[in-house]
């Protein structure tokens, strides 16, 4: 059985660069089946490589800084993902890549990676997200739900 992590990032006290965050809080309200870790990563990079290791599928939420308006999607998989990392908005992001390197020097890579998210508004001090981005919340859990179908899981309850 596959072990899936899903890692948001993000630093919430930068408005819309925790939507990564503010995404996985959302996931962290449903009960998943134990092969499944929810992790709010927030800024902390090769921290996390203790919570990755031995991860087989890992799906990273955040604020990307792509071409388009604020709130756009985007879905990077495959040789794609190193678009996510060539736009950096943070040095999170730049952790993040430290770790999957990490991962692929010790022999226990990722082997499979697809990252999602939306384009900020708004990456200055604040703790609330733009409406443009806040409004695109529940459309990303939702394709993180059909992800998660096609590899054949599903939230086992929603937490009241």
């Amino acid at each position: 059985m596959d072990k899936i992590t899903i890692l948001g990032v993000g630093n919430i006290l930068m408005q819309d660069d925790g939507f990564g965050v503010r995404v996985i809080e959302r996931l962290q309200q449903m009960v998943w089946p134990e092969n499944i870790k929810i992790i709010d990563g927030g800024t902390l990079g090769m921290v996390l490589l203790p919570y990755i290791e031995g991860t087989t599928k890992l799906l990273i939420v955040d604020a990307i800084n792509a071409d388009g308006r604020a709130g756009d999607f985007f879905c990077y998989k495959g040789n794609d993902v190193n678009t996510y990392f060539s736009n950096k908005i943070s040095i999170h992001d730049l952790g993040i890549n430290d770790l999957l390197a990490s991962l692929k020097i010790t022999g226990d890579p990722v082997q499979e990676i697809i990252v999602m998210g939306v384009k900020p508004a708004v990456v200055e001090l604040g703790m609330e997200l733009t409406d443009a981005v806040a409004n695109e919340m529940e459309s990303t859990v939702n394709k993180i739900i059909d992800l998660l179908k096609q590899w054949q899981i599903m939230p086992i309850a929603t937490v009241d």
